[in-house]
């Protein structure tokens, strides 16, 4: 595990950025493994600018995302595949095609899990996986739990989770109560785990990083990651 403190957001923004082109420019067809939320918006600004600045090529990257909303199709603001096209494909020369993000209106959500799941291993992997967490020690949409979630799968969302995200909808009852996400599972099987968190999520940082390994603060099974890089803002 190797820790990064940040002095502020953006700071913590450039690391992970870095961190991420680096991982594009040694491997130009790497498979990324991408996050959506307010902490990644900054790394995904400063990724686009890089491309705009002819130091990065998306041509042969393949992203597939931790999760989407249940009920909300692609063209829903608040829909994940609309907050990646905003903040990140729309302004990079990715192949849309190889652009994948659970689909929440599948009519057999099931079977769209098992089908992720068959995507990601077909794709060999996920080289990267950014990640961000949750007060609660969430990542993905892998919540608090008697045991840890192994495959992608859908789950109900905890009420602190709609809380936080409420302030995404114009009224908390809008916010969707269940989420399709990648397992633990396939989140540690990410050749290289990038972690991002605010200075807000610093207790739960140390929590989920030195203490006890449990389900009920899933982030903390990334201490068996054997390359984990967490960068943490200190303000």
């Amino acid at each position: 595990m190797r820790i990064i403190k940040a002095s502020d957001y953006n700071e913590m923004s450039r690391c992970a950025a870095n961190i991420i082109a680096a991982q594009i420019t040694l491997k130009p067809d790497s498979v990324l493994g991408l996050a959506t939320g307010s902490t990644p918006i900054g790394t995904y600004k400063l990724l686009v600018k890089g491309y705009q600045q002819g130091n990065l090529d998306f041509s042969k990257v393949k992203s597939v995302n931790l999760d989407e909303y249940c009920g909300l199709d692609g063209s829903h603001d608040q829909s994940y595949r609309y907050f990646m096209n905003t903040n990140l494909f729309n302004h990079v020369n990715i192949d849309m095609a190889n652009t994948n993000v659970p689909n929440g209106i599948a009519t057999d959500l099931e079977q769209e899990c098992k089908r992720y799941d068959r995507l990601i291993e077909e794709l060999g992997g996920v080289d990267l996986q950014l990640l961000g967490i949750g007060h609660n020690g969430h990542i993905g949409f892998n919540e608090p739990n008697e045991f840890f979630d192994k495959t992608t799968h859908v789950v109900d969302l905890k009420q602190s989770t709609i809380d936080a995200n409420s302030r995404f909808f114009e009224k908390i009852e809008d916010v969707p109560k269940r989420a399709s996400t990648m397992g633990i599972k396939s989140i540690m099987s990410a050749k290289k785990v990038l972690l991002v968190a605010g200075a807000d999520k610093k207790d739960i940082i140390e929590r989920a990083l030195f203490g006890p390994i449990t389900p009920q603060v899933p982030a903390s099974v990334l201490q068996f990651h054997n390359d984990l890089i967490v960068v943490v803002s200190e303000k």
